[in-house]
């Protein structure tokens, strides 16, 4: 299945191929996943295509440094990001979405990374 979405102000957009719905996201309940309201769609590289919007993303790191959150440096909005926890893939926010679509939530604990990651296998990417 194809899914489109991409930022508030719409100057970034992105397309990727997934699996069928209802799709696996993540509901993480790490500082910076709690204050942005972070769904998690695991989208591999491969199927994930940035249609416009390059050069409107800023980026933000923190703690180890590995994941790259990028932000429309309009309207604030992250609709996607590196993960550290899938560097061959990336995250897309489930909200940013156009389209609605059925979803299987998983609480996953990212107060505490290093154990829960241990958690996490094939079966949370999308697809």
């Amino acid at each position: 299945m194809k899914i489109k979405g991409g930022c508030h102000c719409r100057a970034v957009r992105f397309e990727a191929e997934v699996g069928a719905p209802p799709l696996p996201v993540l509901d993480c309940n790490c500082s910076v996943c709690r204050m942005t309201g972070f769904l998690h769609l695991v989208v591999p590289h491969d199927r994930f295509a940035l249609l416009s919007g390059e050069e409107a993303l800023t980026s933000y790191r923190f703690g180890t440094g590995t994941a790259e959150h990028l932000f429309c440096r309009h309207c604030g909005v992250k609709s996607f990001y590196q993960p550290r926890s899938h560097p061959d893939a990336w995250s897309v926010n489930a909200h940013c979405l156009d389209e609605g679509v059925a979803l299987d939530v998983t609480e996953f604990d990212g107060k505490n990374w290093d154990a829960a990651k241990a958690t996490l296998d094939d079966s949370d990417a999308a697809g």
